[in-house]
C-alpha cells in the first residue's frame, strides 16, 4: 500500500526575522479555493486572477491581530474589461468575485496580461479594526504585471514600508487550481506600533532579505508537499533566528443568510421594496460571493423601528 502524499492546504504561517527587522507571511490555498471558485463559471484568465487575489488577501488578512478584524482588497475600473474585483478576509475566512465582460475577454487570448484586463485601474485595501473601530484604507494605481506587484506599489506609496510579494498558481493531477504565496516586509526601527522613525529603500537588512525572498519559485509556492514551514527554513536556514508564529487555517466564509438580508432590506422605504418584489410579493436577492439566491416574502421582514 502506497502512502499518500502529504499536504499542506488552506493555512497561512508567519514569521519575524528579528536580526532583519523583517516580518513575513507564506500561505497556500487548495480546497477553499476550489469552493469560491466554483460558484461562478469563470473562464481560465478570471480564475488565476481571482485566485491570485485570494491568496494575497490571506496573506494580507493574517497579519490582524484582531480576530474580528477584516481585511478588504478592492480592484476596479472605469470602462476596463474587469469592473470589478473583491475579496475579503475575517478571522480566517475567505471570499471573492469578479465583475467583467465576457465578450471582450474572449477576444483577448489564454493569457492576456493585468493591464489588459483592467487598463487604467486601482486598487484600494482596507484594514478595518474590530475592537478599536479604527479602519486604515489605502488606494493606488493598477500598476505592474499582477495583483502581487501592485500590492507592492500599495505598501511603498501608502504607508512607505518596502516590501515583497511573490504568488504561484498551478493545478493539481485533478485539474483543480492551487495557489500559495509569500509575503515579506521591513519593519525599520519603531517596529511596535505604527511609529517608524524612519524606511529607506536601500536598507542593507531590507535587500538581503528581498533577495533571498525573490529566490522562491511559483512552483514551490504552489506545491502541496512541501509545509510552510519548509519553505520558510529553504529561504532564511541561515539566519541568525527565525521566530515561527501562530498559523491560521483558511475556509470559504460568505455571511450572506437570511437574517441579515432581512435587516438590510428592513431599512428600505416601504415603497422601495414594494418595487423590488415582483408578482408573487418575493424580493430575489443574489449574492454575488456565493451565486446564491434568496428569495424573501414582503412580509417577511421588519422595519426597524422610528
Amino acid at each position: 500500500m502506497t502512502a499518500s502524499a502529504p499536504t499542506d492546504l488552506d493555512r497561512a504561517l508567519g514569521f519575524t526575522l528579528p536580526h532583519r527587522h523583517a516580518r513575513g507571511r507564506v500561505a497556500r490555498l487548495g480546497p477553499v479555493l476550489d469552493e469560491i471558485l466554483s460558484a461562478h463559471a469563470y473562464p481560465e484568465p478570471i480564475e488565476r486572477l481571482l485566485a491570485e487575489a485570494l491568496t494575497l488577501t490571506a496573506l494580507l488578512g493574517s497579519t490582524l491581530k484582531q480576530a474580528q478584524g477584516q481585511m478588504t482588497l478592492q480592484a476596479q475600473t472605469s470602462g476596463g474589461i474587469i469592473g470589478l474585483l473583491v475579496c475579503d478576509y475575517k478571522g480566517g475566512e475567505l471570499r471573492g468575485y469578479v465583475q467583467f465582460d465576457a465578450d471582450r475577454l474572449a477576444m483577448l487570448g489564454e493569457s492576456p496580461s493585468l493591464y489588459a484586463m483592467f487598463g487604467k485601474g486601482y486598487l484600494t485595501i482596507t484594514f478595518d479594526q474590530a475592537l478599536t473601530k479604527e479602519r486604515y484604507q489605502g488606494i493606488v494605481p493598477l500598476d505592474g504585471d499582477s495583483i502581487g506587484a501592485a500590492a507592492e506599489n500599495y505598501f511603498l506609496q501608502s504607508e512607505q514600508i518596502p516590501s515583497l510579494v511573490r504568488i504561484g498558481v498551478r493545478r493539481d493531477a485533478a485539474g483543480k487550481l492551487i495557489a500559495g504565496g509569500i509575503f515579506l516586509q521591513h519593519l525599520p526601527e519603531g517596529e511596535e506600533g505604527r511609529e517608524r522613525l524612519h524606511t529607506r529603500l536601500d536598507h542593507p537588512e531590507w535587500e538581503h532579505v528581498a533577495v533571498l525572498g525573490g529566490t522562491m519559485g511559483a512552483d514551490e509556492l504552489a506545491d502541496p508537499s512541501i509545509p510552510l514551514e519548509t519553505l520558510v527554513w529553504r529561504l532564511f536556514n541561515e539566519e541568525p533566528e527565525v521566530r515561527i508564529l501562530a498559523d491560521v487555517g483558511l475556509s470559504r466564509g460568505c455571511r450572506c443568510d437570511a437574517g441579515y438580508i432581512l435587516q438590510v432590506l428592513g431599512k428600505f422605504p416601504e415603497d422601495e421594496r414594494a418595487a423590488m418584489a415582483d408578482a408573487n410579493g418575493l424580493i430575489s436577492v443574489d449574492c454575488a460571493f456565493c451565486s446564491k439566491q434568496f428569495p424573501v416574502r414582503a412580509t417577511d421582514f421588519v422595519s426597524p423601528p422610528l
